[in-house]
């Protein structure tokens, strides 16, 4: 017991001192009990020192330090031996700067606290007889697994504190802010995590289009969203952004069409589809697609929304399917509910052959201008025919694509649309 608690005590205190010592009344940092590398490097630094005093056993005293030399083997733990010193004396030294550095003050005196407590911690474990290598992993991963299990219970004081990971998570160039909405957005459009846009918006008296546009995502930048808009002028009644659970096509024009869901008394699950409704109430219901219906096997799941016809059309683009989805509205026989996925702004664009690593100005660019183009064909459409209402949302935010173009939008937000 006392091989373990040793090294174990001696990585507290090179954890704790130096947390003690910077404490402040009030302050909230979260910090671990032990230093997990610390523990590590002790058990290595005791089995590293036991095999060294041996080898150097075997030689006279005053030939030591030449035999030293001369050995390779000698030598070799010699060498590890300084360097795991050295290398506990880094992390302790990392530690302390990611002390100093949340709190904002500089090293001065805090300086000699890696010094004295490694001295300390080394002294304490220098006479304890060592683990084999096979064990010390053992007693690691053992270690590991109950911190990550007690952090379960109570992440307020994690059992282990991981220096180098925090100073990892520290430096390293920090992401755009992107799921939370700017106030901006909020003072000036609905802001809301429903998904329920659709079923809120619907009408029962006339003519309904639904649109989920490929990839519309809600930009970080205000102006470039409010310039989206301004393409609905004369025909827009509502307008705002809503959360996406998924970023997945399939998903949001499954979600955008449900109507209730509801449990019978063993707990499964059953689910009306908006399009089941019209087309009970005699609607003519017609999902359109400009793509093939073997993709996300969109034959199955889309006829047992309830559909009464499907349109696929491989390969065409908006501008075709949108003089489709006017020929129907122009027969007035007929009451319509019509459901169409775009397809011009899907990712990955095909003259971007390498999804990740190409310029993001460039896919922005050509996105812009699709994007642009698909909703003014909307607009001109929503006003051809006053009396239908048009419902147009984004099914996610532009993904596939390098991560710089997609830090220009919010992850999951996107946008909705009510027109006449």
């Amino acid at each position: 017991m006392q091989r373990l608690l040793y090294p174990l005590i001696a990585s507290a205190l090179i954890t704790i001192v130096p947390f003690l010592i910077t404490f402040e009344k009030g302050q909230d940092i979260i910090h671990g009990l032990f230093g997990y590398e610390y523990f590590a490097l002790l058990l290595l630094i005791t089995l590293v020192r036991e095999k060294l005093s041996r080898s150097l056993s075997k030689a006279e005293a005053s030939t030591t330090l030449r035999r030293l030399l001369q050995n390779p083997i000698q030598s070799l733990y010699a060498l590890i031996f300084v360097l795991l010193c050295i290398l506990l004396y880094s992390i302790a030294w990392i530690d302390l700067q990611n002390l100093l550095a949340i709190k904002m003050q500089i090293t001065g005196w805090y300086g000699i606290l890696p010094f004295a407590t490694c001295g300390l911690a080394i002294a304490m474990v220098w006479k304890i007889k060592p683990f084999k290598f096979n064990t010390i992993c053992f007693i690691l991963f053992i270690s590991l697994i109950l911190h990550l299990a007690a952090l379960n219970y109570y992440a307020a004081q994690p059992l282990a504190q991981f220096p180098t990971i925090d100073y990892l998570e520290r430096t390293a160039p920090k992401p755009v802010q992107r799921t939370e909405i700017a106030d901006n957005f909020k003072k000036n459009y609905i802001v809301t995590d429903s998904v329920t846009i659709t079923r809120n918006y619907i009408d029962t008296t006339r003519d309904n289009v639904i649109i989920l546009v490929e990839s519309w995502g809600v930009p970080l930048d205000i102006n470039r969203f409010e310039n989206q808009l301004e393409i609905f002028d004369e025909v827009k009644t509502t307008a705002g952004i809503h959360n996406r659970m998924y970023s997945r096509t399939r998903t949001a024009e499954r979600e955008d069409l449900i109507q209730t869901i509801t449990r019978d008394s063993t707990g499964r699950r059953d689910t009306t589809f908006l399009p089941k409704t019209f087309a009970t109430n005699g609607y003519n219901t017609t999902f359109f697609l400009g793509t093939d219906s073997l993709e996300h096997r969109r034959f199955e799941y889309i006829r047992n929304i309830g559909f009464t016809e499907a349109l696929y059309n491989n390969g065409l683009d908006d501008a075709v399917m949108i003089s489709k989805i006017d020929t129907i509205l122009a027969d007035t026989t007929q009451k319509h509910f019509i459901t169409w996925t775009t397809r011009d702004t899907k990712f990955p664009m095909q003259e971007f052959s390498n999804i990740y690593n190409s310029k993001a100005d460039a896919i922005d660019s050509a996105y812009t201008k699709r994007l642009a183009h698909t909703l003014s064909s909307i607009a001109n459409l929503a006003r051809k025919y006053p009396s239908t209402k048009f419902i147009v949302q984004g099914d996610h935010n532009p993904i596939l694509s390098p991560i710089k173009f997609q830090e220009r939008f919010y992850k999951r937000w996107v946008p909705f649309v009510i027109l006449n």
